[in-house]
């Protein structure tokens, strides 16, 4: 930039190359020497050299041909595509000439009613549109398509820059699977200590369901025991009434006194025994039994519930564990896509990429100072197609004066040529275009504008 100062060189000098790289690629870096363009939208005959290394600013009020400048060098060296829908500057009768000369010797023009190419090569030898896409990148010609791209796309384009972009992918798309997951992971076990919490429990219940069948039996085998029992004592007393009997028949019967005193002797033992075994039994209560059964239903209850409240809290440690598992592999899945990406040569320190969005110095790109999207979409840019050394930009009056003497020693540093519009007049322009003339050019090739022939500067 042929009016601003250097001194801001240091300030950009953390974001250059190495002086070895510097040099290589301003050697391998295509540039434009000097561009002559007449007719041409609003363009009448302008005239430029720009500098090899950093900004050349095309200044002016609107409407009077700057972007003109941009779009005639798009169309030149970026073919058809790059065409305007109406090249030929309004109420001329002149068709559209262009004329660029690059610094590695290649000679491109535009003229005649088509406007058709012709490429000379150093050596003299004719060449066409195939030869110049070896070396001019699309995006250099139009760096507001790279700009107005989504976020997702300006990424995908820097990782495939740096050859990072497919194994990036995988990662992002590991993360992502891992992190659904964990999320669910963790959902759930929210959802069982949150159940587990609200569940009743019963100290005093027993551990195991009770089974009223098993009481019913258990309960029938005490009856029927208390029965036997009953039935014992029944017979105890039918052998008291007999012995009672015996004795009334002993005294009535004295010639049988000697066979009723034995008879009776065998009964005073067998009343012994069977009293003594009547006094040593003892009858069991069912009233435990029969409250069980009667209140099996809130027993049962209430071990449900303790179950239940267990089984909750088993399931929510196990979620948690799978939870905390999860996110040692998203920690380690991230740590990979920073390795990734700090090994890889990105175009500029600080850049990167995080959940599939272009960053730089932590701030995504509609955080971003317009000066900065400029620098990151220029460096992007160049890293794209080393070989192409320039790179066009449009209406930088966005930037205050201090930013674009520091944006202009960025790009020295880099060896990058860059042409740009400004809406201004003032001192921080290369040239300023006025009516379709480059002012101080107006002036002395105007009175030649009259034997001017189309395509002949």
């Amino acid at each position: 930039m042929k009016r601003l100062q250097t001194k801001w060189a240091a300030v950009w000098g953390p974001y250059g190359i190495s002086l070895t790289k510097t040099r290589r690629i301003r050697k391998l870096s295509v540039k434009i020497n000097k561009l002559e363009i007449e007719n041409v939208k609003r363009i009448k005959a302008v005239k430029l050299e720009p500098t090899a290394n950093g900004l050349t600013v095309i200044g002016g009020r609107n409407n009077q041909g700057k972007t003109s400048v941009l779009d005639s060098i798009a169309w030149a060296l970026g073919g058809e595509n790059f065409r305007p829908s109406d090249a030929t500057r309004d109420g001329s009768i002149i068709p559209p000439n262009l004329k660029i000369v690059l610094n590695n010797g290649l000679i491109v023009e535009r003229k005649g009613k088509n406007s058709a190419l012709k490429v000379t090569d150093p050596s003299g030898q004719k060449a066409g549109q195939s030869l110049l896409n070896t070396f001019v990148e699309s995006l250099a010609l139009n760096l507001p398509k790279f700009m107005e791209s989504s976020g997702k796309e300006k990424a995908q384009t820097l990782l495939q820059i740096i050859g990072v972009g497919n194994q990036l992918a995988e990662l992002e798309k590991e993360e992502k699977e891992l992190y659904q997951d964990r999320l669910y992971i963790g959902r759930t076990a929210d959802q069982k200590e949150k159940f587990a919490k609200e569940q009743p429990y019963y100290p005093e219940a027993p551990k195991d369901l009770v089974s009223p069948s098993a009481l019913i039996r258990q309960q029938q085998d005490i009856l029927a025991q208390n029965g036997e029992n009953q039935r014992k004592r029944e017979q105890a007393g039918k052998i008291r009434e007999e012995v009672k009997r015996a004795y009334e028949e002993v005294k009535r019967l004295s010639d049988q006194l000697e066979a009723a005193k034995q008879h009776h002797l065998q009964l005073v033992t067998d009343l012994e025994t069977a009293e003594k075994s009547a006094t040593d039994l003892v009858d069991q209560s069912t009233k435990d039994l029969e409250d069980s059964i009667s209140n099996i239903e809130e027993i049962n209850r209430m071990v449900r519930a303790n179950l239940d409240k267990e089984k909750a809290e088993d399931d929510a440690k196990e979620y948690r564990r799978q939870y905390d598992q999860l996110s040692e592999k998203i920690n380690s899945v991230r740590d990979k896509k920073a390795e990734l990406l700090s090994s890889a040569e990105l175009p500029l320190p600080e850049l990167s990429v995080k959940e599939g969005e272009l960053v730089y110095k932590g701030q995504k790109w509609d955080n971003m100072s317009g000066s900065e999207r400029l620098m990151v979409s220029t460096a992007i840019v160049r890293k794209l197609n080393p070989e192409c050394g320039f790179v066009l930009l449009d209406k930088l009056e966005q930037m205050d004066l201090q930013t674009l003497q520091e944006f202009g020693s960025w790009l020295e540093g880099e060896g990058l040529q860059a042409i740009a519009t400004r809406v201004s007049t003032g001192d921080e322009c290369s040239i300023i275009i006025e009516d379709g003339y480059v002012v101080g050019q107006a002036q002395a090739e105007q009175p030649q504008q009259k034997s001017w022939k189309a395509g002949v500067f």
